[in-house]
């Protein structure tokens, strides 16, 4: 503990001074008695002595009188206090495959839909952030704790053409490790507060970065991928050719890609991420948060302290001596 007026503790000698003061006036009371009593006889004309109850209030008192002395000099702690600069990146498949009506309204409406219960569902204290991804990756909504923000992102993707997860995972990532750079680094080179959740049909199409690599590179950042898989087997997207021709090409998801993503970055792959709960995605968000050392100043706690312990010893002498010391 340090104190910001170090000098106003020179108040505190009046400590020393009371007590052996009250001590004084103890003694002489115990021979004022005496000189008009024996003191073999003084059970006889007193019921019941007070005992320790006499000197209860007074200590209690001089406590208190301690406290607010030592509120004067401004007291500050060093204190342990969690971090709210968690934030939850959330990135979502917007490729040609995710127009499939197999997942009712279509594959993207369904996660977007996932996507938005999740935001709903985070703490108020968390920042969001969106990543759409199709034939390349970027940045929709960058993190904050703005929800309205957050999900006019989400309802804003659009199916695109292909399906750059590498990328996608490969942004996400860089964004887990610019908010933490942003909140002054406070993983300090550990673990960031940060958590993904991809949800995708794991159909895996173009993109710059290489699966593999952006998988290492979640794994060297030490943030874990959740990943959701939205379609079924029977998907179809119908794609339009010249001469007015429909080609029907069926789209079927990728579930094993997206569970390589989960298990290599150590998260949690969700077969039916429409019904499952995402409970353990923030559950792994709130571990992540990094309990922060901060100097504070705590003249309140003493000055309440004190408070308490006077009012405590007006009561106790009110109660047993119908007087207040």
């Amino acid at each position: 503990m340090s104190f910001e007026a170090p000098l106003a503790l020179i108040a505190l000698i009046v400590v020393p001074i009371a007590v052996a003061a009250y001590l004084a006036v103890q003694g002489r009371r115990d021979r004022d008695g005496s000189a008009f009593a024996s003191p073999a006889l003084i059970p006889n004309l007193v019921d019941v002595a007070p005992g320790w109850r006499r000197h209860a209030p007074p200590v209690l008192l001089l406590l208190a009188v301690v406290a607010f002395l030592i509120g004067m000099a401004r007291p500050h702690a060093t204190v342990a206090k969690r971090s709210n600069d968690a934030v939850a990146i959330v990135a979502i498949d917007a490729s040609r495959s995710m127009g499939a009506t197999d997942v009712r309204p279509t594959r993207l409406g369904a996660a977007q839909a996932i996507a938005r219960r999740f935001v709903a569902g985070l703490p108020a204290e968390y920042r969001v952030a969106v990543v759409g991804f199709g034939s390349r990756a970027q940045v929709v909504a960058a993190p904050t704790r703005d929800r309205a923000v957050a999900v006019a992102a989400i309802n804003g993707l659009r199916v695109g053409e292909a399906t750059a997860l590498g990328d996608a995972l490969a942004t996400a990532v860089r964004v887990a490790q610019a908010a933490d750079r942003a909140a002054g680094g406070n993983s300090g080179g550990g673990s960031p507060p940060a958590t993904i959740l991809v949800l995708s049909d794991g159909a895996l199409d173009g993109g710059e970065v290489r699966l593999e690599q952006a998988i290492e590179r979640a794994q060297s950042a030490r943030v874990p991928v959740f990943t959701g898989v939205v379609g079924t087997p029977d998907g179809i997207v119908e794609v339009p050719l010249a001469g007015g021709f429909v080609q029907r090409i069926q789209v079927p998801p990728d579930a094993p890609a997206l569970r390589a993503v989960a298990d290599g970055s150590r998260g949690r792959f969700f077969a039916t991420p429409a019904q499952q709960s995402m409970a353990p995605v923030y559950a792994n968000l709130r571990a992540r948060q990094v309990t922060e050392q901060k100097r504070t100043e705590v003249t309140y706690a003493f000055a309440g302290g004190g408070a308490v312990l006077l009012l405590v010893s007006w009561a106790l002498s009110a109660l047993w001596f119908r007087r207040v010391t």
